[in-house]
Order: structure tokens, then C-alpha cells, then sequence
């Protein structure tokens, strides 16, 4: 069972790993960004991917991105270059009786 640790990738040859969290160390609260990078037989290194796991909150709202298609139906977040998608933060969440009552959305600086 490999153990995740910040900034320091995990290599192995199987396409899946689980992450198997300590309950008395938990990851965060919100999202949690994971990072992967393939490389083929020759040695050749993608270009990193990003998926960010929600860890939700038991009191507070906990927030959830997606993209969407015209029909508000949750597709995998990869678009062609140029072209345009839709951001939605449907699956957004407090605990009741709360509710979200706004959506502030920003893109984030890569640098």
C-alpha cells in the first residue's frame, strides 16, 4: 500500500492505485489536487494531468466544479483547444438545513 505524501509521486506499473487514507491523518478538508505523469517504453514524459478529489466538509458548505455539456449532464473536463465548455457548480453542497447561496468562479494562474 504506497503512501501519498505531498510533492512526491508514487511510480508504479499498474494504471490504478488506491489511496488509502490514515483516519488520524486525514486529507484536507476541500479539494485535493493529485498529479499524474505517464511515461511510455522509450523514457518519454506526458505532460502532468490534475484531478482534484473533494473531501467534504460535516458542517460547512463544501464546493464541487464540473463541466457540463448543453444539457447540464457531467462530462470528463478535457475540451479541444478553442473550444468552448460550460462550468457547473450544481453538485455543491451545505449541510442542511443550509444551502449555497452564491458561485464565485475564477480562472486560476497556472504560473
Amino acid at each position: 500500500m504506497p503512501e501519498f505524501k505531498p510533492n512526491q509521486p508514487i511510480a508504479q506499473k499498474e494504471p490504478v492505485v488506491s489511496v488509502d487514507v490514515n483516519p488520524e491523518e486525514p486529507l484536507p478538508l476541500g479539494a485535493n489536487r493529485f498529479r499524474l505523469v505517464v511515461v511510455d517504453d522509450a523514457g518519454n514524459e506526458s505532460e502532468p494531468t490534475f484531478l482534484e478529489v473533494v473531501v467534504r466538509d460535516s458542517e460547512r458548505p463544501t464546493a464541487v466544479l464540473d463541466v457540463v455539456n448543453r444539457d447540464l449532464t457531467r462530462i470528463d473536463p478535457v475540451v479541444r483547444r478553442g473550444e468552448s465548455f460550460i462550468l457547473s457548480g450544481a453538485r455543491s453542497t451545505d449541510v442542511r438545513p443550509g444551502a449555497v447561496a452564491e458561485y464565485r468562479f475564477t480562472l486560476v494562474d497556472r504560473g
